[in-house]
């Protein structure tokens, strides 16, 4: 799998990440089709299945369920090469989700996130926005940057929904935008090329629009990852055979041989 160094940080991302709401939340989810989370086995076989692969960008939530710990013993076995990626600000429970981007409670999250991933530092750790982008990372930037300052993690960013967050993002000098775009939603393209330009990592989300573009897999990947400002592309799917297809379209097409 290739790698491609995200944005102006020392990360070096392999061009598909793996999503991993599947594998520990089924409830008020966007998917066309209702899934059963893994069992233990299978997650076991998906993420070998990861590893073997080259993915290397692992992307989870709090608001994912179950996710992170889930996570927890692939990580640790696996820690010094993947790219782990978490959020911060949204939690979600019974009565759905719940925001809060004060500094207290971005650094309870991080530090929850840390014990259930059993780690010692998230790689990326971005706010996982309720659409009020910049509001939020007015409110959480202090937490970010002191998590930062301690090491805890390396590259910050937002997990965003609005062309104005992005633009936003790029003037408090964060690191990385997690952002929808796909062959259907470009409407973000524009404020991601210009957070490429300005040295940020980019990280399509939703580019198979949560499985309503899966009859269109080929097309839809290749859309994204042909995009210059796209660093890396995460699809979220619980099926081994999935991710080795969306792999074989995320490589380079071999030069030609000369005559």
């Amino acid at each position: 799998m290739v790698l491609r160094r995200l944005g102006r940080t020392e990360l070096l991302v392999s061009r598909i990440g793996l999503g991993t709401v599947k594998i520990g939340r089924n409830s008020a989810v966007k998917y066309p089709a209702p899934f059963q989370l893994p069992s233990d086995e299978q997650l076991h076989e998906l993420l070998e299945e990861v590893a073997s692969l080259g993915i290397n960008l692992i992307d989870t939530a709090p608001a994912y369920g179950e996710s992170e710990t889930r996570l927890a013993t692939f990580v640790k076995a696996n820690r010094s090469r993947i790219v782990l990626s978490t959020k911060a600000g949204e939690t979600f429970s019974a009565d759905g989700s719940h925001f809060d981007f004060s500094p207290d409670a971005i650094l309870a999250s991080a530090a929850a996130s840390l014990r259930r991933l059993n780690t010692d530092a998230l790689d990326i750790l971005s706010l996982h926005s309720d659409g009020k982008d910049s509001q939020n990372i007015s409110s959480a930037m202090p937490a970010l940057q002191k998590l930062k300052h301690d090491g805890k993690v390396r590259a910050a960013g937002i997990s965003a929904k609005t062309p104005e967050g992005i633009l936003f993002a790029v003037r408090q000098r964060l690191d990385v935008v997690l952002a929808p775009f796909s062959l259907t939603n470009q409407s973000l393209g524009p404020a991601l090329a210009t957070a490429h330009g300005a040295g940020l990592g980019v990280i399509a989300i939703k580019g198979l629009q949560s499985g309503f573009l899966a009859g269109r897999v080929r097309e839809a990947v290749q859309f994204v990852l042909d995009q210059p400002f796209i660093d890396s592309l995460v699809i979220g799917t619980i099926n081994p055979a999935h991710l080795r297809m969306d792999i074989r379209l995320g490589e380079p097409s071999p030069a030609p041989s000369a005559r």
